[in-house]
């Protein structure tokens, strides 16, 4: 027969908050992010509307979690023609946050064969509520807030990059 401990009063919060951290995807190990990181190498990304327009952007790459943790978190600006791709590898659910973000964004969340499945446009800085694909996507592509009504983005439209080959 085992022994059974009772669980402390303050244990509950404690697990349950550990829990919340771990759905949004917020590492226990995260530093006290208090700056911007430097520029990341950038990619050209092209996306081709319904229309048949062509709208390309020079992205920075955020491949590594460090990268994607901190993200865009402290800019001030993002271009017109920039923004971050986060390549996540393989198709999963994406959850982003704006902590620590200062300019509206524009987030792009892109399928495994290069389409868009889902857009959140100018979310709210320093927002911690969670901005999510609702389903699984290959990458999510954060751009200047407003930038995809301006360019009449939809979801549908094909993006084509480095891991988004063109279609013959």
């Amino acid at each position: 027969m085992s022994a059974r401990r009772a669980i402390p009063a303050f244990a509950l919060p404690l697990a349950l908050v550990a829990l919340a951290a771990l759905a949004l995807g917020v590492r226990a190990e995260e530093p006290n992010i208090t700056h911007a990181q430097p520029l990341l190498p950038r990619e050209t990304l092209t996306i081709i509307t319904h229309d048949g327009k062509r709208h390309v952007f020079n992205v920075e790459m955020a491949k590594t979690p460090d990268q994607q943790t901190i993200g865009l978190m402290f800019r001030t600006h993002v271009g017109d023609d920039e923004g971050m791709l986060f390549d996540w590898g393989v198709p999963r659910e994406s959850q982003m946050w704006m902590r620590n973000t200062l300019v509206p964004l524009d987030m792009v969340f892109i399928s495994a064969d290069g389409s868009i499945r889902t857009i959140a446009e100018n979310t709210v800085p320093k927002s911690l509520a969670v901005v999510a694909s609702h389903g699984p996507v290959r990458a999510t592509l954060e751009l200047a807030g407003g930038i995809t009504e301006k360019d009449d983005i939809r979801v549908g439209d094909r993006i084509e990059g480095a891991i988004f080959p063109a279609k013959p």
